[in-house]
């Protein structure tokens, strides 16, 4: 069973649990909230692999993509987090030149979770 450290939802920092220790998330919400940094993340920002991110300089941020674009490269964001078989972006808004949305995963037992990005 993966686990990630849990991220508060609204500020996307770290938080702790009751204890006082740093929070962990587990599957198969663990999954959704990975997948919903990975869509996070801007092309060429992760230090040890480059490849990975949205390429949100060249081809969102100053332009106007379809929706539909958006969606397909957060999916394909999504889709690169290990245990993610099947991934469905949804976005709630766009105001101020942010966007915002939820991403739905199923891992390979066929879970289902969900994260906000």
């Amino acid at each position: 069973m993966a686990s990630t450290l849990l991220l508060d939802r609204s500020k996307w920092d770290l938080v702790l649990d009751v204890a006082g220790n740093i929070a962990v998330a587990s599957n198969p919400y663990a999954l959704a909230q990975d997948a919903a940094s990975a869509i996070r993340l801007f092309a060429g920002e992760l230090w040890y692999d480059t490849s990975q991110g949205v390429p949100y300089f060249s081809n969102i941020l100053g332009e106007t993509p379809p929706l539909a674009f958006m969606k397909a490269r957060f999916v394909q964001a999504a889709m690169t987090v290990p245990g993610v078989v099947a991934a469905v972006c949804f976005i709630t808004r766009i105001e101020n030149r942010v966007v915002t949305g939820e991403v739905q995963v199923t891992d390979t037992a066929g879970r289902i979770a969900v994260a906000s990005f």
